[in-house]
């Protein structure tokens, strides 16, 4: 379970919220307009957050990565735009 000072944590001026409980968290990305969402799973040794991702709105999700801790998933969240943002590689063809 995400404690109020996890939540409390989350970047505002980086994120938008969609959504914000103690087991789920929907954000997103001010500057890719990718929407997040992080799920708190109880386990018997810890926690874990999964974390799924969407490009556009109306997109479904998939599956993204697995953290274990919130703030680690908002890290890689962050990265992942940065990656996005430089701009992909395009795979060259070979002739």
């Amino acid at each position: 379970m995400y404690t109020q000072q996890e939540l409390d944590a989350i970047d505002k001026k980086y994120f938008s919220i969609i959504l914000v409980n103690e087991y789920d968290v929907t954000l997103m990305s001010k500057n890719t307009h990718h929407v997040w969402q992080l799920h708190n799973v109880e386990l018997p040794d810890g926690e874990i957050t999964v974390v799924f991702h969407k490009h556009h709105v109306s997109d479904q999700y998939h599956t993204h990565s697995r953290s274990r801790t919130l703030s680690r998933a908002i890290r890689d969240i962050k990265s992942h735009d940065q990656f996005q943002l430089n701009g992909r590689r395009p795979v060259k063809k070979k002739h």
